[in-house]
This record gives structure tokens, sequence and C-alpha cells, in this order.
């Protein structure tokens, strides 16, 4: 059996430890994906270096501006997202993946058309 991992870094994160190698999304630990900024909600997993989360974002919310000294990939599953890094606009549809460069103010959210599904990779 796989020693006890770590404590995350990020509140509520299921974070892996000595021996994990798979994790299950639909059973992981479901966290908002920026609890002071943002609407984003789902299954998010932590290693020693990078942190990985499936996100859902409700139609019509997003997130405010905002920064981090990580990079992001997102990764568009379902919907369109919409918003802008460093002052430009941009689309991001199924299939699209956005990339944020460590320390852009960045902010976005769902079209109000329908939510947005995303998987999404910081360092």
């Amino acid at each position: 059996m796989p020693a006890s991992a770590p404590a995350p870094l990020t509140a509520g994160a299921t974070r892996a430890g000595p021996g994990d190698y798979v994790f299950d999304l639909a059973r992981a630990n479901h966290i908002l994906g920026g609890p002071d900024y943002s609407t984003a909600n789902g299954a998010c997993i932590e290693g020693d270096r990078m942190i990985v989360a499936l996100m859902r974002m409700p139609a019509g919310t997003g997130a405010e501006a905002h920064s981090h000294p990580n990079e992001q990939w997102i990764y568009v599953l379902q919907g369109t997202f919409r918003g802008q890094i460093e002052g430009q606009e941009v689309e991001v549809k199924p299939g699209s993946i956005l990339y944020v460069p460590a320390n852009a103010v960045h902010s976005g959210g769902a079209a109000p058309d329908g939510d947005v599904v995303f998987f999404t990779v910081k360092d």
C-alpha cells in the first residue's frame, strides 16, 4: 500500500503521494478554481510541481482579473471561453488550448449560451 500523501498546497486538492499514479477525476476532491475570484469548480489533483484540474464554469459566469506566478494551460472541452490576457481579447472554442504566461493579468468566463468545461494545468 502506498505511503500517505503530504498535505496539499492547494486547499482541498487531492494530493499525489508515493505510489499514487492513477486518479479517477470523478472521485477526486472538487474545489473552486479560484475561491476569491472565479466560479470554476471541479476535480483537482496536485503533484510536487504541477497541478491539474477538470473544471466547469457555469454559463455567463467567470473569473475576475488576476495573476499568479504559474504558467497555465487551459484546454476547452465544451462551450466557449471568452477573456483577456494582458488586455488582448481571446475566444477559445472546444478543441483549442489557451496559454497564460506566468504573472500575466488575465480574466474571462463562459459565454452566456452554455457552461464551459476545461482541463487546466499549472506548474
